[in-house]
């Protein structure tokens, strides 16, 4: 799909850092990152370090939730980039488990790259908006679930 393409490019280049420094400043400063972007799977991680931690020694909860966020937006900004006509996006719902102390870099992964493409032509075609809930875990290291999301999105086509 030519739309993804671009983002996904943009997005595994350097220029992705500038982008969160002016747009996401928060998820910037306290380590946030994207590793990789496909048009299904996009992996972002969050360190463990001072800007980012808690007081009880491990990564604050609003800094993993920032991760998790960006793994599931990035995959459905790579659905809408300069798509004519434009379809909008928002976050309206967001549900979090936490299982284990993150004390180390997190590593959040979303596989719901398809289901994003779907929502999305689906909001095109019908005109009516459209409601996605994307899944992703975050582990760390040694591969340990610290925490689950589930971030609902909602997708609707601009007037032309």
């Amino acid at each position: 799909m030519e739309t993804a393409n671009g983002f996904i490019q943009l997005a595994n280049s350097p220029k992705f850092k500038f982008f969160l420094l002016r747009k996401l400043p928060s998820a910037y400063f306290s380590g946030v990152r994207l590793r990789d972007l496909t048009e299904n799977t996009c992996e972002v991680t969050v360190p463990f370090k001072w800007f980012s931690q808690n007081p009880f020694r491990s990564t604050y909860f609003a800094c993993l939730a920032m991760a998790a966020e960006l793994s599931t937006g990035a995959l459905a900004m790579a659905h809408v980039y300069k798509r004519k006509p434009a379809v909008s996006m928002l976050v309206v719902k967001m549900e979090a488990e936490y299982f284990k102390k993150a004390t180390d870099v997190t590593r959040f992964i979303c596989t719901n790259g398809k289901e994003f493409r779907e929502a999305i032509m689906a909001a095109l075609d019908t005109g009516q908006p459209q409601v996605l809930t994307a899944r992703s875990e975050g582990k760390n290291p040694a591969g340990e679930l610290i925490a689950r999301f589930a971030i609902t999105w909602s997708f609707k086509a601009k007037a032309v």
